[in-house]
């Protein structure tokens, strides 16, 4: 089923009527030493707590990819911005989510089904420091306090470097093993690595996924592809005036090749 799908899975597109950012973030806590590989990555927690804080302060309302849905398609019209976390690290829930509550934010954080409660193996070739990524009582968690859970695949596999039949295998078996989990439907996908053509898009559309992020830098604007949205990397070097160029500004727009 590779060359063609069903009209009924034809492209659905963004209707937003001004431009809304979706912020992602990986790790919620204190950077490693300088040198680390990939230390830009990691948002301090009193960082994290001072964005969400200034983004209240400014108007803005923090959603999760669900949240997020009639802002994108058009129906509703605000000042909001979209919040997640890639991978699934126990540190989100530890550091992330008291301020997340405390701002009355909700956000979206994109596990991987097949490693809960394990660490990010996926980095170890690369030296990353090893990681404790939620677990299956703590993702429940998490969803408990009002946030919500996307897939990531199964074994966070770069789905560019496995055929067709083992793409469709990460993406169905990273749904339904959180699904199972949280015991709701699992709608919204991000792309590993940010790696992916068009032939992955047709399966997240496949799969029912709703929403699907990537690693293109930019706000959404209208007429993006739902199953295609760039998004807006805040990093540990981000100052508050970056911060607010991010969200408010073209500063991520001129970013989007």
């Amino acid at each position: 089923m590779s060359a063609s799908f069903p009209a009924i899975l034809a492209t659905a597109c963004t209707a937003n009527r001004r431009p809304i950012p979706i912020l992602v973030y990986h790790q919620i806590a204190e950077a490693p030493p300088k040198g680390s590989p990939f230390r830009s990555l990691y948002v301090s927690p009193r960082a994290f707590a001072r964005q969400m804080a200034w983004l209240k302060l400014l108007g803005y309302t923090g959603l999760s990819m669900s949240g997020l849905q009639p802002y994108l398609s058009g129906e509703r019209d605000g000042r909001v911005v979209g919040i997640t976390f890639d991978d699934g690290y126990q540190n989100n829930l530890v550091h992330a989510l008291p301020a997340l509550l405390k701002q009355g934010f909700s956000s979206t954080c994109y596990a991987v089904s097949g490693l809960l409660g394990k660490t990010n193996v996926w980095d170890e070739g690369l030296g990353i420091a090893q990681t404790p990524l939620m677990n299956e009582a703590e993702i429940r968690q998490w969803v408990a306090a009002g946030q919500e859970i996307g897939s990531h695949t199964h074994q966070h596999v770069n789905l560019l470097a496995i055929d067709e039949a083992g793409c469709r295998v990460e993406m169905a078996q990273g749904k339904a093993g959180l699904e199972s989990v949280i015991g709701q439907p699992v709608h919204h996908f991000c792309y590993p690595y940010g790696n992916y053509e068009p032939k992955h898009v047709a399966m997240a559309r496949e799969q029912g996924f709703v929403t699907a992020t990537t690693t293109g830098r930019s706000r959404c604007h209208a007429q993006m592809d739902l199953l295609q949205l760039p998004r807006v990397p805040v990093l540990r070097s981000t100052s508050l005036p970056v911060f607010w160029l991010k969200i408010a500004t073209g500063y991520e727009d001129r970013r989007n090749k």
